[in-house]
């Protein structure tokens, strides 16, 4: 296998290079190139993790992501969370998610309620809150 440590940038977008034709035509399990894909892969996303770090989206902006993704509108989320009007609070930050909103929002749409629980701001009379679900 021709694969190296990714320490640098060059080396970084040398990896990239490497991994992508794989996504266009993956490699059948078992085979040399499947174990060479799943190497890059890892070596690619140590570096970005140590490199590149994301950082993580707090509750609202996480639903609003994965409802963008789905083509979800706010409508479907206050089926969820049981009305329009706490949708509506919930998805403006004018009220904290609620430990009964995750639950459902984790069981209906499988979202990971260790996501959901993280602590986030509410945008109250112009003076940020923080919220917790509770």
């Amino acid at each position: 296998m021709d694969i190296k440590p990714i320490r640098t940038e060059e080396d970084y977008d040398w990896a990239l290079a490497e991994i992508a034709p794989y996504f266009d035509e993956v490699p059948a399990k078992g085979t040399a190139e499947a174990d060479r894909f799943d190497v890059l892969a890892d070596l690619i996303s140590a570096y970005e993790a140590k490199n590149h770090p994301m950082e993580a989206l707090n509750p609202v902006d996480f639903i609003a992501t994965f409802m963008e993704e789905k083509g979800l509108q706010q409508g479907d989320f206050a089926v969820v969370v049981g009305s329009v009007s706490r949708a509506s609070e919930f998805l403006n930050r004018k009220r904290p998610l609620t430990l009964s909103a995750v639950q459902k929002i984790h069981q209906e749409w499988r979202l990971p309620a260790s996501v959901l629980i993280q602590p986030y701001h509410l945008e109250e009379d112009n003076a940020p809150q923080q919220a917790v679900a509770g």
